[in-house]
């Protein structure tokens, strides 16, 4: 009878061969489901130098092959969640969006969230989802400012960044967050400030919550308001929202807008004033009208950065208004949309308004 050779080699060469089919040593990726909308991430143009494209001509699943080592992230899955340029983007698609992130983390096989998605409206999207989200799971937004077809296009690599900043565990808690030109912004304060160059994204009154640069994430702070887990806010059962409708201030604005925006149906108005949210004095009387009657007006400013006081040169509590404090006008909209949702007074809006 032969004796055996006791061969470490040939041992440690059998050991690790089952390690790796059984998977043990290696670590094991985030489960990432991409919702895609849409928008110029997902356009083609004819032309590679030119300003021209046609959006949502890619698709997701082919939006997800043309990014080099992007599956080494994670284990991808994409939805064509809606097709569509932001400019068009809807309450009905917030809302099916919003039901379909819910729907996928409740799932302990789904770790993160990212959403493709055109930018004009992108800042609104995300304020949104950051309102009605419950889950602590990261939820990322993401898009390019050109199209896929063109010269140096953005959106391979923001797309990287976004699944990246998905799959990392360090991203939970931070509510739905905004990843453009390696920056990552909190969806409450990000700003569409160009109309196109690549760094249009920015956080001007909080600054940037982190950056992702090549797939490395760095957080610098928490983000402010309540969101998310900590929000009142739901969309279960909901099919639509109460229309809100944005008076932009200028010089010698119409002093009948308020008036016929009633008139037209909206359950609440939003001001874009000038400056601290002023307005002239005919469209102070018009506000007064609409409070009166029940609807309620909020205060916001077409300037880019600043909040808006509660007792500036218009003292709310005189007129029945609120103030939008930091949200801009699109972002206040959005906040009355979902707060409109039941009856509340002016002081529990404008507490709203405060906290979120």
């Amino acid at each position: 009878m032969k004796t055996m050779k006791f061969n470490f080699r040939n041992v440690l060469i059998a050991v690790m061969l089952c390690a790796s089919i059984l998977g043990f040593g290696q670590a094991k990726l985030p489960n990432i489901v991409i919702l895609a909308t849409g928008g110029t991430i997902a356009g083609a143009g004819a032309s590679s130098t030119g300003s021209a494209y046609t959006f949502g001509q890619v698709k997701i699943e082919a939006m997800i092959d043309a990014v080099p080592n992007i599956r080494k992230l994670a284990n991808l899955r994409g939805e064509q969640t809606a097709n569509v340029g932001s400019q068009d983007m809807s309450v009905k698609v917030w809302l099916d969006l919003a039901n379909r992130i819910n729907e996928l983390l409740k799932s302990a096989a789904v770790d993160g969230i990212v959403i493709t998605h055109g930018t004009d409206t992108q800042e609104e999207t995300a304020y949104f989802l950051n309102l009605v989200v419950k889950s602590d799971k990261p939820v990322v937004l993401t898009g390019s400012m050109r199209p896929s077809t063109a010269l140096s296009a953005d959106g391979p690599l923001n797309m990287y960044n976004a699944v990246a900043l998905a799959a990392n565990p360090n991203a939970k808690g931070y509510g739905v967050m905004v990843v453009m030109n390696d920056d990552i912004h909190a969806a409450r304060d990000v700003k569409k400030m160009f109309s196109t160059p690549v760094h249009t994204f920015q956080s001007p009154q909080e600054g940037l919550i982190g950056t992702v640069i090549f797939g490395e994430v760095l957080f610098f702070h928490k983000p402010s308001g309540r969101h998310t887990t900590n929000s009142e806010f739901s969309v279960d059962g909901l099919k639509s929202l109460p229309r809100v409708d944005i008076v932009y201030g200028c010089a010698d604005m119409s002093t009948d807008l308020i008036d016929i925006m009633v008139k037209a149906g909206a359950k609440g108005i939003v001001i874009a004033g000038v400056g601290d949210g002023n307005m002239n004095a005919g469209t102070l009387e018009a506000m007064k009208r609409a409070t009166k009657a029940g609807i309620p007006v909020v205060r916001a400013t077409r300037v880019p950065i600043g909040a808006v006081l509660i007792k500036g040169e218009v003292v709310d509590t005189d007129y029945g208004s609120v103030s939008s404090d930091e949200l801009n006008p699109q972002k206040a909209r959005i906040l009355l949309m979902l707060a409109l949702s039941k009856n509340r007074s002016r002081d529990d809006l404008q507490k709203l308004f405060i906290e979120y």
